[in-house]
C-alpha cells in the first residue's frame, strides 16, 4: 500500500557516496528533525530523470531551501557508485543528498514500487516527490503519466 500525507516513513538505511566512500545513511539521520524534499526517480542517468526531473531541483536549490527545507534528496533503486557518479556528472553534488536505494527496500516498504522488467530495467521507483517534516509525510506528488508534471521543482515550490 502506498504511504499517505500524515504517516511517518519507514524505517530504512540507504548508501551514500561520501569522500571517504560508501557510507549507510539511516532514515533518521536524514529525516529526523528536519524538514526535507525527497524526490524519487526510476534511475540515475535515465533520459526524463537526467534531462527534466532532476535538473528542476539543481535550479531552485536555493529557492526551496530558503522556504524552510533543510535538505533536497533524490533516491533511486541504483547502487551507490551510480548515484555517486550521478551527482558528479549533474553538477548536483553537495547540492542534493543522493540516496541509493540498491535493492529497492524504500521503494517497496512506502509502496512507491514499480516493476519496468517489460522494458529491460527490473525493479524501480515510481517518479515521486514528497515534502517530509521530522519524518512525516506532508505532501505526496506522484506521476501517473510518462514526464514531470506532478513531481516537479515547481509543484514542490508551490506546497512548501
Amino acid at each position: 500500500m502506498t504511504i499517505s500525507v500524515g504517516e511517518k516513513l519507514p524505517d530504512a538505511t540507504f548508501k551514500v557516496m561520501t569522500a571517504d566512500g560508501a557510507k549507510p545513511m539511516t532514515s533518521a539521520e536524514i529525516f529526523a528533525g528536519k524538514k526535507v524534499v525527497l524526490f524519487g526517480v526510476p534511475g540515475a542517468f535515465t533520459p526524463t530523470c537526467s534531462n527534466n526531473h532532476l535538473p528542476g531541483y539543481l535550479e531552485n536549490h536555493s529557492a526551496i531551501l530558503a522556504r524552510g527545507v533543510d535538505t533536497i534528496a533524490v533516491v533511486s533503486v541504483n547502487d551507490v557508485h551510480v548515484m555517486g557518479a550521478w551527482a558528479r556528472f549533474s553538477g548536483g553534488e553537495g547540492k542534493l543528498l543522493y540516496l541509493a536505494d540498491g535493492n529497492g527496500d524504500f521503494a517497496k516498504a512506502v509502496g512507491l514500487d514499480n516493476d519496468l522488467s517489460a522494458s529491460g530495467m527490473g525493479l524501480r521507483s515510481k517518479r515521486f516527490s514528497m515534502i517530509v517534516d521530522d519524518g512525516t509525510v506532508k505532501a505526496l506528488n506522484i506521476e501517473t503519466k510518462p514526464g514531470v508534471a506532478e513531481s516537479g521543482a515547481a509543484k514542490i515550490l508551490e506546497q512548501l
